[in-house]
Protein backbone atom coordinates (compact mmCIF):
# COMPACT_ATOMS: atom_id res chain seq x y z
CA UNK A 1 0.00 0.00 0.00
CA UNK A 2 2.62 2.19 -0.22
CA UNK A 3 0.82 4.16 -3.12
CA UNK A 4 -2.42 4.76 -1.24
CA UNK A 5 -1.31 7.96 0.78
CA UNK A 6 -0.61 9.39 -2.94
CA UNK A 7 -3.89 8.08 -4.32
CA UNK A 8 -5.59 9.93 -1.29
CA UNK A 9 -4.27 13.13 -1.99
CA UNK A 10 -4.54 12.84 -6.09
CA UNK A 11 -8.36 12.01 -5.78
CA UNK A 12 -8.73 14.95 -2.99
CA UNK A 13 -7.37 17.01 -5.66
CA UNK A 14 -9.56 15.33 -8.15
CA UNK A 15 -12.83 16.61 -5.68
CA UNK A 16 -11.82 20.15 -5.29
CA UNK A 17 -11.82 20.72 -8.94
CA UNK A 18 -15.77 20.24 -8.80
CA UNK A 19 -17.86 23.04 -7.38
CA UNK A 20 -18.46 22.31 -3.77
CA UNK A 21 -19.79 23.82 -0.77
CA UNK A 22 -18.31 24.02 2.29
CA UNK A 23 -20.70 24.99 5.12
CA UNK A 24 -22.24 24.43 8.34
CA UNK A 25 -23.93 21.29 8.69
CA UNK A 26 -27.31 23.12 9.38
CA UNK A 27 -31.08 21.50 10.30
CA UNK A 28 -31.76 19.13 7.21
CA UNK A 29 -34.76 16.33 6.29
CA UNK A 30 -31.58 14.60 4.95
CA UNK A 31 -30.56 12.76 8.88
CA UNK A 32 -29.55 9.54 7.10
CA UNK A 33 -26.34 8.64 5.19
CA UNK A 34 -24.34 5.96 3.15
CA UNK A 35 -20.52 6.09 2.83
CA UNK A 36 -17.11 4.29 1.96
CA UNK A 37 -13.67 5.62 1.97
CA UNK A 38 -11.23 6.13 -1.23
CA UNK A 39 -8.99 3.78 1.20
CA UNK A 40 -10.96 1.45 -1.36
CA UNK A 41 -8.25 2.26 -4.24
CA UNK A 42 -5.95 0.68 -2.17
CA UNK A 43 -7.18 -2.27 -3.94
CA UNK A 44 -5.65 -1.44 -7.35
CA UNK A 45 -2.44 -2.02 -6.00
CA UNK A 46 -0.32 -4.89 -7.83
CA UNK A 47 1.54 -5.87 -4.54
CA UNK A 48 -0.01 -5.44 -0.69
CA UNK A 49 -3.42 -5.22 -1.72
CA UNK A 50 -5.48 -4.75 1.48
CA UNK A 51 -8.69 -6.23 -0.39
CA UNK A 52 -10.24 -3.45 1.84
CA UNK A 53 -14.22 -2.91 2.02
CA UNK A 54 -15.71 -0.65 4.05
CA UNK A 55 -19.60 0.54 4.33
CA UNK A 56 -20.62 3.64 6.74
CA UNK A 57 -24.48 3.87 7.75
CA UNK A 58 -24.63 7.14 9.82
CA UNK A 59 -27.40 9.18 11.26
CA UNK A 60 -27.66 13.37 11.70
CA UNK A 61 -29.41 14.40 14.77
CA UNK A 62 -28.78 17.88 14.28
CA UNK A 63 -26.56 20.08 12.62
CA UNK A 64 -23.88 19.60 15.70
CA UNK A 65 -23.80 15.88 16.23
CA UNK A 66 -23.65 13.02 14.08
CA UNK A 67 -23.17 8.77 14.66
CA UNK A 68 -22.38 6.00 12.34
CA UNK A 69 -21.58 2.58 12.21
CA UNK A 70 -18.78 1.57 10.49
CA UNK A 71 -18.24 -1.97 8.76
CA UNK A 72 -14.80 -3.05 7.85
CA UNK A 73 -12.94 -5.87 6.58
CA UNK A 74 -8.94 -5.45 5.56
CA UNK A 75 -5.33 -7.45 5.30
CA UNK A 76 -2.36 -6.16 6.28
CA UNK A 77 1.01 -7.93 6.82
CA UNK A 78 2.96 -5.37 8.23
CA UNK A 79 2.37 -3.73 12.12
CA UNK A 80 0.13 -0.94 12.10
CA UNK A 81 2.49 1.01 14.09
CA UNK A 82 5.27 1.68 11.94
CA UNK A 83 5.37 5.31 10.95
CA UNK A 84 5.84 6.68 7.27
CA UNK A 85 9.14 6.58 5.83
CA UNK A 86 12.10 3.98 5.23
CA UNK A 87 10.86 1.54 7.28
CA UNK A 88 7.21 1.33 6.04
CA UNK A 89 6.53 -1.78 4.33
CA UNK A 90 10.38 -2.78 4.42
CA UNK A 91 10.61 -6.45 3.81
CA UNK A 92 12.64 -6.31 7.28
CA UNK A 93 9.94 -6.11 9.14
CA UNK A 94 7.10 -8.06 6.98
CA UNK A 95 4.87 -10.66 9.04
CA UNK A 96 5.73 -14.51 8.00
CA UNK A 97 1.88 -14.18 6.63
CA UNK A 98 -1.30 -11.21 7.57
CA UNK A 99 -3.87 -10.53 9.82
CA UNK A 100 -7.07 -10.11 8.20
CA UNK A 101 -9.32 -8.63 10.23
CA UNK A 102 -13.45 -8.51 10.97
CA UNK A 103 -14.64 -4.76 12.05
CA UNK A 104 -17.41 -3.01 13.52
CA UNK A 105 -16.50 0.44 14.58
CA UNK A 106 -18.41 2.99 16.41
CA UNK A 107 -18.26 6.92 15.06
CA UNK A 108 -19.21 9.97 16.69
CA UNK A 109 -18.32 13.51 14.59
CA UNK A 110 -19.16 16.93 16.46
CA UNK A 111 -19.22 19.57 13.87
CA UNK A 112 -17.29 22.47 15.53
CA UNK A 113 -17.53 25.80 12.82
CA UNK A 114 -18.63 25.30 9.76
CA UNK A 115 -17.60 22.18 8.13
CA UNK A 116 -14.75 21.26 10.20
CA UNK A 117 -15.28 18.06 12.78
CA UNK A 118 -13.47 15.82 14.82
CA UNK A 119 -14.28 12.21 15.08
CA UNK A 120 -14.05 9.18 16.80
CA UNK A 121 -14.11 5.54 16.32
CA UNK A 122 -13.52 3.05 18.44
CA UNK A 123 -13.51 0.17 16.18
CA UNK A 124 -13.87 -3.66 17.72
CA UNK A 125 -11.80 -5.76 15.11
CA UNK A 126 -11.66 -9.83 15.35
CA UNK A 127 -8.31 -10.83 13.57
CA UNK A 128 -7.40 -14.35 11.69
CA UNK A 129 -3.75 -14.54 11.26
CA UNK A 130 -2.66 -16.76 8.35
CA UNK A 131 1.07 -18.42 7.51
CA UNK A 132 2.70 -17.07 3.79
CA UNK A 133 0.95 -20.11 2.72
CA UNK A 134 -2.41 -18.22 3.27
CA UNK A 135 -3.29 -21.12 6.35
CA UNK A 136 -5.16 -19.90 9.12
CA UNK A 137 -3.14 -20.72 12.46
CA UNK A 138 -4.43 -18.13 14.55
CA UNK A 139 -7.41 -15.56 15.41
CA UNK A 140 -7.60 -13.43 17.88
CA UNK A 141 -9.21 -9.79 18.64
CA UNK A 142 -8.21 -6.03 19.02
CA UNK A 143 -9.76 -2.58 20.36
CA UNK A 144 -8.52 -0.09 17.09
CA UNK A 145 -9.65 3.78 17.52
CA UNK A 146 -9.08 6.26 15.68
CA UNK A 147 -9.22 10.01 16.36
CA UNK A 148 -9.48 11.97 13.23
CA UNK A 149 -10.00 15.75 12.66
CA UNK A 150 -10.78 16.90 8.96
CA UNK A 151 -13.95 19.25 6.93
CA UNK A 152 -17.24 18.14 5.67
CA UNK A 153 -17.83 19.20 1.92
CA UNK A 154 -21.47 19.17 0.17
CA UNK A 155 -21.87 17.90 -3.41
CA UNK A 156 -24.54 18.75 -5.57
CA UNK A 157 -27.29 20.58 -3.28
CA UNK A 158 -26.02 18.24 -0.54
CA UNK A 159 -27.11 15.33 -2.31
CA UNK A 160 -23.61 13.84 -1.61
CA UNK A 161 -20.18 14.94 0.36
CA UNK A 162 -16.55 14.30 0.63
CA UNK A 163 -14.66 14.43 4.16
CA UNK A 164 -10.88 14.86 3.77
CA UNK A 165 -9.40 14.27 7.11
CA UNK A 166 -6.37 13.43 9.11
CA UNK A 167 -6.04 11.02 12.04
CA UNK A 168 -3.56 9.37 14.83
CA UNK A 169 -4.74 5.86 14.89
CA UNK A 170 -4.80 3.70 18.17
CA UNK A 171 -4.65 -0.09 19.42
CA UNK A 172 -5.22 0.12 23.36
CA UNK A 173 -5.62 -3.70 23.76
CA UNK A 174 -5.60 -6.96 21.21
CA UNK A 175 -5.03 -10.27 22.38
CA UNK A 176 -1.60 -12.62 22.10
CA UNK A 177 -0.58 -12.61 18.80
CA UNK A 178 1.23 -15.70 17.30
CA UNK A 179 5.07 -15.43 18.63
CA UNK A 180 6.54 -14.34 15.30
CA UNK A 181 4.00 -11.53 14.52
CA UNK A 182 4.24 -10.07 18.14
CA UNK A 183 8.44 -9.98 17.83
CA UNK A 184 7.72 -7.74 14.80
CA UNK A 185 4.95 -5.68 16.13
CA UNK A 186 6.00 -5.16 19.57
CA UNK A 187 8.89 -3.37 18.00
CA UNK A 188 6.60 -0.20 16.93
CA UNK A 189 3.91 2.05 19.04
CA UNK A 190 0.77 1.67 19.61
CA UNK A 191 -0.15 5.19 17.92
CA UNK A 192 0.17 5.85 14.37
CA UNK A 193 0.35 9.59 13.28
CA UNK A 194 -0.41 11.17 10.33
CA UNK A 195 -2.76 8.64 8.45
CA UNK A 196 -5.07 10.95 5.55
CA UNK A 197 -8.59 9.96 5.38
CA UNK A 198 -11.42 10.84 2.39
CA UNK A 199 -14.59 8.97 3.48
CA UNK A 200 -17.80 10.00 0.92
CA UNK A 201 -21.37 9.60 0.91
CA UNK A 202 -24.81 10.04 -0.53
CA UNK A 203 -27.50 11.77 1.83
CA UNK A 204 -30.88 10.81 2.06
Amino acid sequence: MKNVAFLLVTVLLIAFSFETKAQQIEETEKKYFIGSSVFLLGNLAQSNSPDFVQVNLGYRFNGKNAVSVELKTWKYAWSLGIPYGSDFESPEYQFPGYIREYGIAFVYQRFWWKGLYTGVHVMNAFQNFSNTEGDKIDKGFQIFNTYRIGYHFKLWKNRFFIEPSIAVTHRPFHTEMPAAFKELDDQWPKFFYGEPGLHFGFNF
